[in-house]
């Protein structure tokens, strides 16, 4: 069975404001209808009603998937980013069922389609074409991407837009911010407009296809010589802000490395591994997004093939200068270091309660734990995942911790989290103490 056949059936993109407010309205009613249901059948057993248990019924959780996926866009992103979210934003209920959304979207219908490349490139644009592939091999939450073939033999995949997400996207964010309200999963007073905006930012970033142009050609240039990795080029004559057009790389799914020889799956991993800390300290631009379909194998090469630059943030030199010392101080073990450092970044404040800067200075120091070793550390055979995640859920149940980490650092930290599940699922072993000691 193909790539194609596996994804999901198409479904048209909801167009306009209006009607994308009133599907995430109706959703939200939908849902408020089944969790006040669910609730009074639990008081009819006696019961005392329970959050958790009324939205994690099969029903809901379904409904809430599917809707966001439905609409694509800011709301299926914005969906994609709390699902990394380790309890610091939103309870675990929730970001169990916005797990669901990292799966890949529903495309739109060949007519859709056809009407968004006739807005780009103008009518008879398939005569350009000695293939053109109608049905997409993949599809996410901004576009989806075809396989083509020009007259003179170029291969390529062709990333195009959804209609409508550019222009949905404060709306779409604003909505959903609305619908975690009215379901009660965030805190009381929890300010999340930081967040939401720097989210939104993001996304109108993401949704520029000329901007992805660029970031794709600065990652080229500054990662031509770096013989582990291969980007596609660029087809600028076909780019537009709503298409984006570049040569097709063959490749495999990085979960094709997990049956690799154990040397092969550690250098994936460490390859992975180097370039955050590069992006972070170096190259001063980093890609967001660590959806393991970002990062695919090559293996006539034996490089890694990096994919989707709309998600680049840039690195201000200030935030680099902090993290580079709270480095510093974690391999240190310094404590009184590693809390001045943590508290520059704003990971709490000067008027955080002291036993919530508890529980964060103690998920911090457990996270550099394998950091300090110098020995390989064995990401198949650990429970270390497991614990920060249980710290956490732990945090996020602390409802009056309503300090939020920059916004700058939470992207940061869904990069970190993205590439450490990958490294789990290679099960790699990489010494990451040499790795970080380059750029301390």
């Amino acid at each position: 069975m193909t790539q194609q056949d596996r994804s999901p059936p198409a479904y048209p993109v909801p167009g306009g404001r209006a009607g994308r407010m009133l599907r995430l309205g109706g959703m939200t009613g939908g849902i408020v209808g089944g969790v006040l249901a669910h609730g009074a059948a639990q008081l009819a057993r006696g019961e005392r009603p329970r959050l958790d248990r009324a939205l994690l019924t099969p029903a809901t959780a379904e409904r809430i998937a599917r809707d966001l996926g439905r609409m694509r866009g800011a709301a299926m992103k914005l969906g994609q980013m709390l699902s990394m979210d380790t309890g610091l934003v939103l309870p675990p209920e929730m970001t169990a069922i916005l797990a669901a959304l990292r799966a890949e979207a529903p495309h739109m219908p060949p007519r859709q389609l056809r009407a968004v490349l006739d807005t780009a490139w103008g009518a008879g644009w398939y005569g350009r074409f000695a293939r053109f592939d109608l049905r997409p091999f993949a599809a996410a939450s901004i576009g989806q991407v075809h396989r083509a073939r020009t007259r003179d033999g170029q291969d390529l995949a062709i990333k195009v837009q959804y209609p409508g997400v550019r222009a949905s996207i404060d709306s779409d964010i604003d909505n959903v911010a609305a619908l975690l309200r009215v379901l009660g999963v965030l805190g009381r007073d929890l300010d999340l407009r930081p967040l939401l905006a720097e989210a939104k930012a993001q996304l109108h970033a993401e949704a520029d296809y000329m901007a992805e142009a660029a970031h794709l050609a600065h990652f080229g240039n500054a990662l031509a010589d770096d013989t582990r990795f291969t980007l596609p080029r660029l087809h600028a004559g076909l780019t537009r802000p709503q298409v984006l057009a570049m040569r097709f790389v063959e490749s495999e799914p990085l979960e094709a490395v997990a049956d690799a020889p154990q040397a092969v799956r550690d250098r994936v991993a460490e390859a992975l591994i180097d370039l955050v800390l590069a992006e972070l300290f170096a190259l001063r631009r980093m890609q967001t997004d660590p959806n393991p379909a970002n990062f695919r194998f090559d293996p006539a090469t034996g490089r890694v093939v990096l994919l989707d630059f709309g998600a680049v943030m840039e690195i201000d030199p200030g935030m680099a200068a902090d993290f580079r010392s709270l480095m510093r101080a974690g391999l240190s073990g310094a404590p009184d270091a590693m809390a001045a450092a943590m508290q520059a970044i704003g990971y709490f404040s000067a008027d955080t309660a002291p036993r919530h800067r508890a529980m964060i200075r103690a998920m911090f120091d457990t996270a550099m734990v394998p950091l300090r070793q110098r020995a390989p550390f064995d990401f198949g055979e650990t429970r270390l995942l497991e614990e920060l995640r249980d710290m956490g859920l732990a945090m996020g149940s602390e409802r009056d911790l309503t300090h939020i980490p920059p916004p700058a650092t939470l992207f940061l930290h869904r990069k970190i989290g993205g590439i450490y599940l990958i490294a789990t699922q290679l099960r790699a072993r990489v010494a990451l103490r040499p790795l970080l000691e380059r750029y301390a």
